[in-house]
């Protein structure tokens, strides 16, 4: 059944988007303009989001976690949380729903996981926390860290995404697995097959959401969290914080933790970084080979923007 929310706050939350009368959802791009919309306070469109929690656990020890959970974590080579894990984790297992702006390559990922894992029992065959990503490799990923962070709590994770076997999907839901990671499309489909039992899950996770509403998920978004139950902690996780990003905090989430992670804290130790500024795209190539003559590199990942530049710098780098 559909819920029934109040809508008397701006942090309540809301069965259907802002906008329109018609019963679309439609939120702000059913006829207003993105930049009209102003989003819960203390964030703003296209801006920065103002943190409200100033709690800082600078290692796992003082987090309280579960012991095999503590095990699970340093096992996987984490030392100290990063800086994101310090302010985010705490809250998140507390129990509020929580903003956290962040990029990638910050340890979110670990940061949900780990609080996702302190909070389920292995002992009930359930889904009780469900994760949402933009795209299958993603969700592919978050799939590996939780299964590894939660190896001495035998914890089940499974992926549900597109261009794999849906009854093999079936067969694991239907055998109970404590988290499932997806893409939205794949996984509304499973809750609608009735594969994916939504009544037992207490956290649901938006990563990467701007990412997600980008590829034009929002509806799908939506209609997945009607499913849950009222009481659902949601943790959203957001490098950037538009307009349809702050909509979506404004229609889920109840008197939302914010954590800004500020760019000066990402920067990791021991990391020094540099760029090229390169006039023209023909001189790239050879830019790139005088790194490697003048640097000494042993193993390196080289990002493109197209897959057809992939293809074509590994042909002229052999």
């Amino acid at each position: 059944t559909d819920r029934e929310w109040n809508m008397s706050s701006a942090y309540e939350r809301r069965e259907d988007w802002p906008g329109d009368q018609d019963g679309k959802r439609n939120g702000p791009s059913g006829g207003e303009e993105v930049s009209q919309y102003d989003g819960p306070p203390g964030m703003d469109p296209d801006g920065i989001i103002e943190s409200n929690w100033d709690e800082v656990v600078d290692s796992f020890d003082a987090m309280d976690l579960k012991e095999p959970l503590l095990r699970g974590i340093y096992a996987y080579g984490f030392e100290k949380p990063s800086a994101i894990q310090q302010r985010a984790i705490m809250p998140c297992v507390k129990k509020h729903d929580v903003i956290a702006q962040a990029q990638s390559g910050t340890g979110k990922t670990a940061t949900f996981s780990i609080s996702i894992l302190q909070q389920i029992d292995t002992s009930i065959r359930e889904c009780q926390a469900l994760i949402l990503a933009p795209t299958r490799e993603l969700a592919q990923q978050i799939q590996k860290v939780v299964i590894a962070l939660g190896d001495f709590m035998s914890a089940q994770c499974h992926a549900c995404i597109g261009g794999t076997n849906v009854r093999e999907d079936i067969r694991k839901l239907e055998m109970g697995v404590h988290v499932v990671v997806g893409t939205p499309g794949r996984v509304f489909d499973m809750i609608n097959r009735r594969a994916l039992r939504t009544n037992s899950i207490k956290i649901f996770v938006l990563d990467e959401a701007d990412e997600m509403l980008s590829r034009g998920f929002k509806d799908q978004i939506h209609d997945v969290f009607r499913t849950l139950n009222n009481e659902v902690q949601v943790i959203l996780l957001s490098a950037t914080m538009p307009a349809d990003v702050l909509e979506v905090t404004s229609c889920f989430m109840r008197k939302p933790i914010r954590i800004l992670v500020k760019k000066e804290e990402l920067t990791l130790e021991g990391i020094k970084q540099f760029f090229v500024n390169v006039e023209k795209e023909e001189w790239k190539m050879d830019t790139l080979c005088d790194l490697y003559d003048t640097l000494s590199i042993t193993q390196a990942v080289i990002f493109c923007n197209t897959r057809r530049k992939v293809d074509w710098l590994t042909e002229s780098m052999h």
